[in-house]
């Protein structure tokens, strides 16, 4: 393994004075979960080909002998600035080549198409979404109906979901509604009980199209109560909007076989969402969901069993919405180790041939290959014992968890006082000291009432922003955050008045559950100077080679820069949001840290070979097309506001200087 470093040493900074550096930065450890993005093509495509999770791009014009040429093309204001106010709001944007138009997203769901070669605005669609406290857009989905003759209006469709739970058709080319997609274009999708308040449910992610089918996930608020609404997964007809089908994660029929996993049934649970995104094989007739844990995340007391269709991957019949195949990721879920991502279809060398494979990254930072058609493991998965005692009365845990043999794992997996890291010797003895104070251990250590050191932490490890990977050599490179968290389950009896008990971007979020004996409190862990009691790199780059099943490198992501008092260039890595584009180029894009910086890494060796002062922070995945001969990479740029980093509503693109 080669462990690239960067400039500047930790052991200089700062006197000894309790200047919290780091507070701000360390704000995303508590973010719970996000969605996915993908490269553009060049060609516009009769199917979307992010659906396939690979985040590659065939083009070689930009490449690691020209990427220092890269300069700013053209700049583009979506016009929704976001104010600073609690909430989740974020320009995790994917465009998308569509119809020869660059299409964005904004943080209102407002679409406009641009041309890809200057940003011009060529047409805009607003779905007038209203206000919720989540405000993001993570997506689209393109659609071309191979019945229609060319030219016909809606021939080209795109997909919208919306926060009020709707979704929406739109003429690819005039960005003006379907008429004969449900009512006027929409489709006002159905929530399975009365919302606690408007936007409890949303459609968080990108929809994807499986032949002539829309597949919608939902994002259903964690841990506002148990018997929360159901995370169902929708399907519609592509043309007409009717609905085809839906699936629930958490099994509702008594003869379902899954049912035999819930050993005090199912009635009153709820969430087990798809909050992320979906991927879609056409020729299988194949949608893939990565399931989250059922309600509630960190006590299953209520749920007792392993908790089949949850923290899985669940392969469904496109067309009818039969389940073909799953594999649980994580039996009996208390650690809110939801599948955060994309999942990744490739092509898995085995034999001497080559297999259709998906690819699962997961918080926990673990590999899983699975041959897409069967469910078949292609990287043999063991059960391995997990660690039992310490967990609240009543909870029963898996005596094991599922591993995959011989895949190196992207994260450390567990936490000890001996992974105590500080500045100085005295803030490094007072983390290790924290340390002692909590229940830690390796990977699946329970969750009680003294609190205990999660490491991956409940946010990931990996999340939504998957990974990006090379088909030419089957290197995979993935972002992860390395900040440990703690997590105490806090009885209901000797909680805070549960007006004080909010979800807020603060060292400390409690999660108020009044059907629940327990209230959650979620931390991260720090030194007294606010900065994390881990060793860096609080974010890493990780490239691993899943044929070989090694890791060729991990690279720091991020510096202190910006963020610290004084601007001394040290790569200690930020914890942040996003994922990465590769390329047939050799390289790697990657915005994700709180730095505000675009940086291009080498992929066989991890070095940076450029870097860009972004407007905001790039908490999104790049893209990359061509244009009249010419390379683009394009990142949105608005920021996060739970995470603490620069907000704004840019979207940038970079071509080479000529």
């Amino acid at each position: 393994m080669r462990v690239v470093l960067h400039k500047g040493s930790p052991m200089h900074i700062m006197k000894a004075t309790r200047v919290p550096l780091f507070r701000t930065l360390l704000r995303v450890s508590l973010l719970l979960g996000a969605a996915s993005v993908a490269h553009a093509s060049a060609a516009d495509p009769v199917v979307d080909q992010h659906q396939l999770g690979t985040q590659y791009s065939p083009l070689t014009q930009i490449n690691r002998d020209n990427v220092s040429r890269l300069e700013l093309a053209w700049e583009f204001h979506t016009g929704d600035v976001p104010p600073k106010e609690p909430g989740l709001i974020a320009l995790e944007d994917h465009p998308s080549m569509i119809e020869g138009n660059l299409v964005v997203c904004s943080i209102k769901r407002r679409l406009t198409a641009l041309d890809p070669a200057t940003g011009e605005k060529r047409w805009s669609f607003d779905p007038k979404d209203p206000e919720r406290p989540t405000k993001k857009c993570r997506g689209i989905a393109n659609w071309v109906d191979r019945e229609a003759a060319p030219g016909t209006a809606c021939s080209s469709r795109i997909f919208l979901g919306t926060a009020d739970y709707r979704l929406i058709a739109i003429d690819a080319k005039t960005g003006t509604p379907c008429p004969g997609f449900g009512a006027n274009g929409e489709v006002r999708m159905p929530v399975s009980k009365p919302e606690l308040w408007p936007g409890e449910v949303s459609a968080a992610s990108d929809p994807v199209v499986v032949n002539d089918v829309v597949v919608v996930g939902s994002a259903v608020a964690d841990n506002q109560r148990v018997a929360s609404p159901s995370g169902r997964v929708l399907a519609y007809d592509a043309r007409s909007g009717e609905k085809r089908w839906e699936f629930d994660p958490v099994p509702r029929n008594p003869d379902d076989p899954a049912m035999g996993s819930w050993k005090k049934g199912t009635d009153g649970i709820g969430q087990a969402n798809v909050w992320s995104s979906m991927a879609a094989d056409q020729a299988l007739d194949l949608v893939y969901l990565p399931t989250t844990s059922p309600s509630s995340d960190f006590y299953g007391a209520i749920r007792p069993g392993d908790n089949h269709y949850t923290t899985s991957v669940v392969a469904l019949k496109g067309s009818t919405g039969q389940v073909v195949w799953h594999q649980q990721l994580v039996h009996h879920n208390v650690w809110d180790y939801d599948v955060p991502a994309r999942p990744m279809l490739i092509d898995y060398p085995r034999n001497g041939t080559l297999v259709p494979a998906l690819v699962q990254n997961t918080k926990m930072g673990l590999i899983f290959v699975f041959d897409r058609a069967t469910g078949e493991p292609l990287v043999p998965v063991v059960e391995r014992p997990v660690p039992q005692s310490g967990a609240v009365a009543g909870e029963v845990l898996s005596p094991t968890q599922p591993f995959p043999e011989g895949m190196p794992a992207v994260m450390p997996q567990g936490f000890s006082p001996d992974d105590a890291w500080g500045f100085t010797p005295i803030d490094k003895w007072l983390c290790r000291n924290k340390i002692e104070e909590h229940v830690y251990g390796p990977i699946y250590t329970p969750i009680g009432e003294q609190g205990t050191i999660m490491m991956p932490a409940a946010g990931g490890g990996p999340n939504w922003g998957s990974g990006g990977y090379d088909p030419a050599s089957h290197v995979m490179v993935v972002p992860s955050s390395r900040v440990p968290m703690i997590v105490k389950l806090v009885p209901a009896a000797d909680a805070p008045p549960s007006r004080d008990l909010k979800l807020e971007a603060r060292e400390v979020m409690n999660f108020a559950m009044p059907d629940s004996p327990y209230v959650f409190s979620v931390s991260p862990l720090l030194s007294p100077l606010g900065a994390p009691c881990s060793t860096p790199p609080w974010a890493a780059l990780t490239a691993v080679d899943i044929v070989q099943k090694k890791i060729l490198w991990e690279a720091p992501l991020g510096s202190l820069k910006k963020l610290a008092p004084v601007p001394i260039d040290w790569h200690l890595g930020t914890p942040g949001a996003g994922g990465p584009l590769v390329t047939a180029g050799g390289l790697v894009f990657i915005g994700y840290s709180l730095d505000a910086t675009f940086r291009a890494f080498d992929l066989h060796t991890g070095e940076i070979l450029w870097e860009a002062d972004l407007p905001a922070a790039g908490t999104a995945v790049p893209v990359s097309y061509e244009v009249n001969g010419e390379q683009y990479v394009v990142l949105p740029a608005g920021g996060h506001s739970m995470y603490g980093s620069t907000m704004g509503d840019s979207v940038v693109a970079y071509k080479l200087k000529r």
